[in-house]
């Protein structure tokens, strides 16, 4: 009897310790889930229609310089602008139409959501128009967005290159853009780089020109990426080492 009493009192113990552990990974649990923030999509009042992109990278520093034009619609009268980005830096930001050019007011970064706000001191007008940024940013080493890689050579020395895995939301690392499915647009890239280099697209260069030592613009240009383009994208540009290219 003894035994049996000090056996029973052994499983009650544990059983009692794993029922409590229990209940605290159940609570931790459910209030992470609770106190998460829920997603939400960008705005629709302003949608993009095509991308005119030119990046610029330095394999030395590991940062690359960017520019881009982005025609888009304006469906409601709004005076901000929600984009993506994560990882970027935007100099300056301006909207042209046919009524004129509006600059930004003010140009807030949310690291967390990866989003970039654009305000303006007055509403966009609705219809056509287009949103012209200045940016800077890293080619990080996370295999992602833009990024960095190596190879080694044949005659054993180590070179940088420069690679793009959009897939599935870090498009937004090489450029601001409305980085979700179901904002498709077109594209049309610049690719700056040194003249002994090889640029990879996943469509075809349509002209090249060569300042000093830089393919640079009015360089390559590509017909334009059609809308299913959106992911495929991830893989049009490659870097060998730095040549300047316009693709998409």
């Amino acid at each position: 009897q003894w035994y049996q009493r000090r056996v029973s009192g052994v499983l009650n113990y544990y059983t009692n310790y794993y029922y409590k552990s229990n209940l605290r990974l159940a609570r931790t649990f459910t209030m992470s889930v609770t106190q998460r923030k829920a997603f939400e999509h960008l705005p629709s009042s302003v949608v993009p229609v095509n991308y005119t992109l030119h990046l610029h990278p330095d394999l030395e520093k590991f940062t690359f310089v960017g520019k881009e034009s982005i025609d888009v619609e304006v469906k409601e009268g709004v005076n901000i602008i929600k984009m993506n980005s994560a990882e970027i830096a935007v100099q300056s930001a301006k909207f042209v139409s046919g009524s004129g050019t509006l600059e930004s007011t003010a140009i807030q970064t949310n690291a967390e959501d990866e989003t970039i706000t654009l305000s303006f001191a007055e509403n966009l007008p609705l219809g056509k128009g287009q949103v012209l940024l200045n940016f800077t940013g890293i080619l990080n080493d996370k295999l992602r967005g833009f990024y960095r890689s190596c190879y080694t050579a044949g005659d054993g020395s180590k070179k940088n290159i420069a690679v793009t895995q959009f897939e599935s939301t870090d498009a937004r690392r090489a450029f601001p853009c409305w980085d979700e499915p179901a904002m498709k647009a077109t594209f049309d890239v610049t690719l700056v780089s040194p003249v002994k280099s090889v640029a990879l697209s996943n469509m075809p260069v349509i002209k090249e020109e060569v300042e000093g030592e830089l393919k640079c613009p009015p360089t390559i240009e590509l017909p334009s990426c059609p809308p299913t383009c959106w992911r495929s994208w991830s893989e049009s540009l490659t870097l060998w080492r730095p040549g300047i290219r316009t693709m998409c």
